[in-house]
């Protein structure tokens, strides 16, 4: 029997990696929302699950405990979503510790460059934090509006965070293979999170697909308002071609971004398909039945 109610909104961040909002308050605006189901998966971080799941049950919705685990190919981010893993898993523990440590250093490094040029400091930086946060590029985003250097976070990234200044730089992450592999073998379900942001042209070719089709990739994030209308169409073509589940999600992150929770979700046929193959943890469910 089916205990979960939609909608159903699988992509979410709280102020535990780059979100806004702490991991009740995004529970909470979840419900005020009108969501049934929502997923906490801040990036490369499980932190925020207990806090949620807490407030789930308070609030009477589903909670997804999930993650967004950073990886990428040649320096090019490959954003996966890892769901209903076991968050105790140790591969998985020391690998998302060594993305956390790798993004740290990394953010150090873009406001010691920005600092050349304009008046940021690290301290700037870490008070747009939380104790428990993954600092990264959206901090430093949000401290440079602090500070009147841009008017908002959105247009942070398009002017001095943009890779054209030269200030950013890569971070480590493993490859796509090896996310899927820890991701499975913690009993998760890895699914590419907006893999259409750059267009049809940049979508990723048939036969490296293929290969983490074979590896265990459940689905493709294609409802998302960062994937293009040409790159949606070549991704449900793809999603046909190899039977992978296809999602819908915000990319929710509170304040930070203009997404809203609930503007794009996944059906319940392929949630429930989800949590039949998830062996790491399970879905948090309300103790109550209504709002």
């Amino acid at each position: 029997m089916q205990r979960f109610r939609g909608p159903i909104d699988l992509h979410a961040h709280s102020s535990v990696s780059d979100g806004t909002e702490s991991p009740t308050q995004l529970v909470r605006q979840a419900a005020e929302a009108g969501l049934g189901t929502v997923a906490i998966t801040d990036h490369d971080a499980t932190a925020g699950w207990s806090a949620a799941a807490e407030e789930a049950r308070r609030v009477g919705i589903t909670l997804i405990p999930g993650m967004e685990l950073s990886t990428q190919v040649q320096f090019a981010s490959v954003h996966m979503l890892a769901y209903l893993f076991d968050p105790a898993n140790e591969a998985l523990q020391i690998e998302t510790a060594r993305i956390r440590a790798a993004r740290l250093t990394r953010a150090e490094e873009i406001v010691r460059r920005i600092s050349r040029d304009y008046d940021l400091t690290w301290d700037d930086v870490l008070a747009q934090t939380t104790p428990d946060a993954t600092v990264g590029r959206p901090h430093i985003a949000d401290a440079l509006v602090a500070r009147g250097h841009a008017p908002n976070r959105s247009d942070a990234f398009a002017g001095i965070l943009h890779w054209r200044r030269g200030y950013t730089q890569p971070h480590y992450a493993p490859d796509p293979r090896e996310g899927v592999r820890l991701v499975r073998e913690a009993g998760g379900v890895p699914v590419l999170a907006h893999p259409g942001t750059r267009g049809a042209e940049a979508v990723i070719p048939a036969e490296r697909l293929r290969v983490l089709v074979d590896d265990g990739l459940f689905g493709l994030e294609i409802d998302h308002r960062e994937n293009l209308p040409d790159a949606k169409r070549r991704l449900r073509e793809l999603a046909a071609r190899f039977g992978l589940e296809i999602t819908g999600s915000s990319d929710w992150h509170g304040s930070g971004k203009p997404n809203r929770l609930g503007e794009n979700t996944t059906s319940p046929e392929v949630l429930e398909k989800l949590i039949a193959e998830a062996t790491g943890s399970a879905p948090v469910y309300p103790e109550i039945t209504g709002r």
